[in-house]
């Protein structure tokens, strides 16, 4: 753990999917290489959901899990690496909500609220998204979405009960 700075830290909560390949590799490798980012330490992984495509429907289900890493990068620093790991990981251009081996996004960020052209924390739809929030639940269910107030444990209720 070479690097690892503690100081100035933020947890930070992802979710993760994958729907092309080798659906469970691909996850595998995400998380690996989120781990060995600079300054950033995995803290904890949630199981792995297999859901159904949300948006465009018409594909392969998905595997999807959550994450809860440490890191001294910022918001937008992140983002910057998880979107270049996804390429690397073999991500390619296409619709929104469509196919992919790989994606990787940030949900929460601790009491961050932040809006930018690149980036929107907490991410702007996961209080909708039972694949967000089931896993994210499993790992970090008193997670509070500062625009609500409300925990991961009861926002995932609220899906529960739909």
């Amino acid at each position: 753990m070479a690097g690892w700075v503690q100081a100035m830290t933020a947890l930070v909560c992802l979710s993760l999917g994958s729907n092309l390949g080798d659906r469970a590799e691909y996850l595998r490798r995400a998380l690996e290489a989120v781990a060995a980012l600079p300054d950033t330490r995995l803290v904890a992984q949630s199981s792995i959901h297999e859901t159904a495509p949300w948006g465009v429907t018409e594909q392969p289900s998905f595997l999807n899990l959550a994450a809860e890493i440490e890191t001294a990068l910022g918001p937008l620093e992140l983002l910057n690496a998880v979107k270049a790991l996804e390429l690397r990981l073999g991500r390619t251009p296409g619709p929104q909500w469509g196919p992919r081996v790989v994606d990787i996004d940030l949900v929460l960020w601790q009491d961050v609220v932040m809006e930018t052209d690149a980036l929107t924390l907490p991410h702007p739809r996961f209080r909708e998204r039972a694949f967000v929030l089931l896993p994210l639940r499993e790992i970090a269910p008193d997670a509070v979405d500062p625009v609500t107030g409300r925990t991961v444990a009861e926002l995932a209720a609220t899906l529960d009960s739909c």
